[in-house]
């Protein structure tokens, strides 16, 4: 019970650390670094969906930036348009999410790769459509719009004002999906992944299922497309480009697949290690963000979400060596001395005759 409470209460006080440092950082932070910390923003979002269809239920997503981008345009129509920001925010939940669910009815009868190509088609799709229906996208030069900027009561930033908006979003997100994740609802996702025919013999049917993460997903990526066109500014038909939704794969499986923390942690991979790998070497930034990936699956195959598990075995085990437990001798068992022999002549007995 006393280790319940202290975990607890440990559990508390880094939730609220973190609320603090969420609160602070725009008000002692540049503009450039309140762009990189809203950028990891929307990007959690986004790693977000996809782990909650490949790391909980086990399927194969390549498509999620394509319901980043759709988000985006979406909310780029309505900036255009005059929409309020709270009704772009919904449409752009509510039309990925239908568009997902659309593609989930077809394809969640599928497995392993016909459902990978399937997703795959999404970007490679999206990207010619995007430029084809230039009334509505922009064509190949995109959308730039200005939006969501800090209003005069505020008393902040623009770069202050967009970061509230969307790690305020971010963390709604990730509490719901925390709270869907450890219930029923999570429960019938692990039971999806682990073992279909067992989902089914429990009363699970593995295509609603399916369905349903695929739409939640899809929901995920339309809300993320909102934030960045929030935080960029700016959008374009390469914001639906495969290459976008291979890095987005990448990180969820860098972070840790199946773990909220997990996707926290993909999304600083997905924004600071090309940052910090082109500042190294400008001419190098994928060699060098390669690289990185690979030691990480090499070194850590769960991901960074278990890199203090791993730092507490290599620790115990440190320990264990430098202190060897060695058992006490076992005590000798005193045997009683063997009687000696006697010189004597064995007594005879009496002979009846």
């Amino acid at each position: 019970m006393d280790k319940l409470l202290a975990s607890r209460s440990r559990a508390v006080a880094g939730l609220v650390v973190l609320a603090i440092v969420l609160v602070m950082a725009p008000l002692v932070s540049s503009p450039y670094i309140n762009y990189q910390l809203s950028t990891i923003a929307v990007f959690a979002v986004a790693i977000l969906g996809l782990n909650i269809v490949m790391g909980y239920t086990g399927q194969v997503s390549l498509g999620q930036s394509a319901f980043l981008g759709l988000g985006a345009y979406i909310a780029a129509y309505g900036v255009l348009n005059d929409w309020p920001v709270a009704l772009s925010l919904l449409l752009c939940a509510i039309i990925p999410a239908a568009v997902g669910m659309l593609v989930a009815l077809a394809a969640a009868r599928l497995r392993g790769l016909a459902l990978a190509m399937i997703t795959l088609a999404l970007p490679i799709i999206g990207v010619p459509l995007a430029r084809r229906f230039s009334d509505f996208t922009g064509g190949s030069q995109g959308q730039t719009v200005r939006w969501l900027e800090a209003p005069g009561w505020s008393g902040l930033a623009n770069d202050q004002w967009r970061y509230y908006v969307v790690v305020v979003i971010a963390v709604v997100a990730f509490a719901l999906a925390r709270n869907l994740v450890r219930g029923r609802v999570g429960r019938s996702f692990a039971i999806v992944k682990e073992n279909e025919a067992v989902a089914l013999s429990m009363g699970v049917s593995p295509y609603r299922t399916k369905v349903l993460a695929f739409t939640i997903a899809s929901l995920l990526g339309g809300v993320s497309g909102f934030m960045y066109l929030g935080v960029v500014q700016y959008t374009s038909p390469e914001t639906l480009s495969f290459f976008t939704s291979i890095n987005l794969v990448a990180a969820m499986v860098i972070g840790g697949s199946a773990s909220i923390v997990g996707t926290a942690l993909g999304s600083l991979y997905y924004v600071l290690v090309p940052l910090l790998a082109g500042q190294v070497n400008s001419s190098r930034t994928a060699l060098i963000s390669g690289v990185i990936l690979l030691a990480v699956l090499f070194l850590l195959p769960a991901g960074l979400v278990s890199l203090p598990r791993r730092l507490a075995r290599l620790a115990s085990s440190a320990r264990r060596r430098g202190h060897p437990t060695t058992d006490p001798p076992a005590p000798e068992i005193a045997t009683p001395p063997a009687s000696a022999p006697s010189d004597a002549p064995a007594k005879q007995s009496p002979t009846v005759r």
